[in-house]
């Protein structure tokens, strides 16, 4: 079943069920679908690969916005807690990234490869590397962070 299909089937029974919240974020989900294919060269199709990269892009925005609620305290939590069922929700139509502790071995491994360990000026050539041959796998943010904490460290 398409990820289409699969949202569309969600919306009815969240619609069933009265449950506003899945209801809302599969709604936006299908704004931001229109938006991206309203945008001009668009000529792609409606398949999965797009749903996957909106609703990628999707859950980025929220979870930095989440962030943003978090770092306003208790005024913040109501919107927050908003912000992270919807990207953990729509995070299942998404490919699974390695985690922190998974992410920095790889790096660890990389910098060794390539010899970059007392080099702090080759984080973007190690960045790079690690998303040419891991990207699908791998947060570009945390990569980034990562890279950055261990060439500072060694």
């Amino acid at each position: 079943m398409s990820i289409r299909d699969e949202l569309a089937d969600e919306l009815r029974d969240a619609m069933k069920a009265k449950d506003a919240s899945r209801r809302d974020v599969i709604r936006q989900v299908e704004t931001e679908i229109a938006v991206a294919r309203s945008q001009p060269g668009f000529t792609g199709d409606l398949d999965d690969h797009l749903y996957r990269q909106v609703i990628g892009s999707y859950v980025k925005k929220m979870d930095k916005s989440r962030q943003e609620y978090l770092e306003l305290g208790e005024r913040g939590q109501p919107m927050a807690a908003k912000l992270a069922f919807e990207v953990d929700y729509l995070s299942r139509w998404l490919p699974k990234k390695l985690d922190e502790h998974e992410t920095r071995d790889l790096v660890r491994k990389t910098i060794e490869e390539l010899g970059a360990a007392s080099d702090d000026k080759a984080a973007g050539r190690v960045t790079g590397h690690l998303m040419r041959q891991h990207g699908t796998d791998l947060d570009g943010a945390l990569v980034s962070r990562l890279v950055r904490e261990e060439l500072t460290a060694g």
